[in-house]
């Protein structure tokens, strides 16, 4: 199958979906998640494939989703979302949320090869990931604060790093290095950059040795148990909360058809400048 925005390759029994649009630092357009989504199903029908790596081209992993490159703004004015809240929100639980709860559950293992930028939307994706093994380079955000939200739509940040952790991470919109990524235990590995594909792969190959049932079950009993402590319960609150910060960031300018047309630096400029004006920074 061809693609526009994603390289698939075979390595025997592991699959390596890389994000492809490294001009816009794998920004995550809506066919980019389209594709990606589509790609994971068939790689899960796949009774060949046992592993599934997910790597971003070029420097960086994932600048986020994409804010306004002028394909997505070309895709936005051929199929527009609806007016109403409504509408919005199912087009953001649709699009983003379920989405990631599907890369989530796939009934195989996943691992994010990270490299520079991990941030906002990638982040999802990695966190949607069972493992994550990061070049020394790499840096994790979720920068929701900086122009008025709270976190991104798929938020499992409390079960990766702890609730603490998470609050310093959000409150703050700082980046993690790959090394504190990976003491907090959102990161299993790091590894010098030049190594990231090979080490990665021969995780992934490691793992692949393994009998396919056994590891769909090993990775079902995880995840249920995650479940069984409320994670489930907790991603589906969290994404309510994040849907009302939208009227919020409305008010500030950051959110809406406007926003779009003026990209994500745009969006941080304002809400600073409001900070400015109003002390509340």
């Amino acid at each position: 199958m061809e693609w526009r925005t994603l390289l698939c390759e075979r390595f025997e029994a592991v699959l390596r979906i890389t994000t492809n649009r490294p001009h816009v630092l794998n920004a995550q357009s809506r066919v980019l998640i389209r594709e990606l989504d589509e790609a994971l199903r068939l790689a899960g029908e796949d009774a060949g494939i046992r592993v599934v790596v997910i790597a971003g081209a070029g420097k960086h992993f994932s600048a986020g989703h994409d804010l306004g490159s002028d394909e997505e703004m070309a895709d936005h004015e051929l199929h527009p979302r609806g007016p109403a809240f409504a509408d919005e929100l199912r087009y953001l639980s649709s699009l983003y949320y379920e989405t990631a709860l599907r890369w989530r559950d796939l009934p195989k293992p996943t691992i994010a090869q990270v490299q520079g930028y991990c941030i906002m939307g990638g982040l999802m994706l990695a966190a949607a990931c069972d493992l994550i093994v990061a070049a020394e380079d790499a840096q994790f955000a979720d920068r929701s604060v900086r122009w008025g939200g709270a976190h991104v739509q798929y938020f499992s940040m409390p079960w990766d790093l702890g609730p603490r952790k998470a609050k310093e991470y959000l409150f703050t919109g700082d980046y993690l290095s790959a090394r504190e990524a990976e003491q907090a235990g959102l990161v299993n590995r790091v590894v010098p950059g030049e190594r990231l594909a090979e080490e990665t792969l021969a995780l992934a190959q490691r793992i692949a040795l393994n009998d396919p049932f056994a590891l769909r079950m090993a990775k079902l009993s995880v995840n249920e148990m995650l479940d069984a402590q409320g994670q489930r319960v907790a991603l589906e609150g969290a994404f309510k909360n994040y849907m009302l910060t939208i009227p919020h960031r409305m008010a500030l300018g950051t959110y809406g058809e406007a926003a779009r047309r003026q990209g994500g630096r745009a969006r941080v400029r304002a809400v600073r400048e409001r900070a400015a004006k109003t002390g509340d920074g």
